[in-house]
């Protein structure tokens, strides 16, 4: 069998040991559903940081990114995956992700495999979210509306910080190019599309910021 396929196998199975443990965590050690939420998130970031090294054909990551996207509107539906669904708004961003995931790894490979233009918007949204969500719930100061629910400037500040860090260090190591003025830029970028973006859209806005950062500065350049 191709590498390829047993890879992408293998991400899938990966993908959904992931919703599993989140399950188990919400059912039997009743877990809040914010927290197996972002548990979720973290470790879908981190396990599609293996696409480039494990997948080399973008066909397979859409079909893998379907499948999950498919799996998740389903959920929804008929009201399983409680560990990511059991919230009281609305939010679209379980469906958002893959479709994020996606559109970077196309980016990636049409700019000739360029780390950075998958890397960065998966991290950003990985992390970052998490952090600027745990921090504002911890220290809910400067409250501000962001559609029908309230986000925190100590939150957006919280994912500046943190999106400033990701962004210096992989730009550091996978670009040659003066890359502080461009992290900023980055940085800066995608705390507005979070700060300003309500029902999970983030989940869209915050890769589409920073891969519209990267393509500018690539045609810039």
């Amino acid at each position: 069998m191709n590498t390829d396929i047993i890879n992408t196998i293998l991400m899938g199975a990966l993908f959904l040991a992931l919703f599993g443990v989140a399950e188990i965590l919400y059912y039997k050690f009743q877990v809040n559903v914010e927290i197996t939420r972002k548990i979720v998130h973290i470790g879908t970031g981190l396990l599609t940081m293996l696409f480039p090294v494990l997948l080399g054909n973008h066909w397979l990551v859409l079909i893998l990114c379907s499948a999950f996207a498919i799996i998740l509107i389903l959920s929804l539906k008929l009201g399983f995956l409680k560990s990511i669904n059991a919230i009281e708004r609305t939010s679209v961003g379980s469906i958002a992700y893959p479709v994020a995931v996606y559109s970077s790894y196309a980016c990636y490979q049409y700019f000739d495999n360029s780390s950075e233009f998958f890397y960065l918007p998966v991290l950003l949204l990985a992390i970052c979210d998490p952090v600027a969500a745990f921090v504002g719930n911890k220290w809910p100061l400067g409250k501000y509306k962001s559609g029908k629910s309230f986000k925190t400037i100590m939150g957006s500040f919280a994912f500046f910080c943190s999106a400033l860090i990701i962004c210096f260090t992989g730009l550091s190591l996978m670009t040659t190019n003066d890359f502080i003025l461009l992290g900023i830029v980055i940085a800066l970028s995608a705390t507005l599309a979070e700060a300003f973006s309500a029902k999970g859209y983030d989940n869209i806005t915050i890769p589409v910021a920073v891969l519209a950062c990267l393509i500018i500065n690539n045609n810039v350049g």
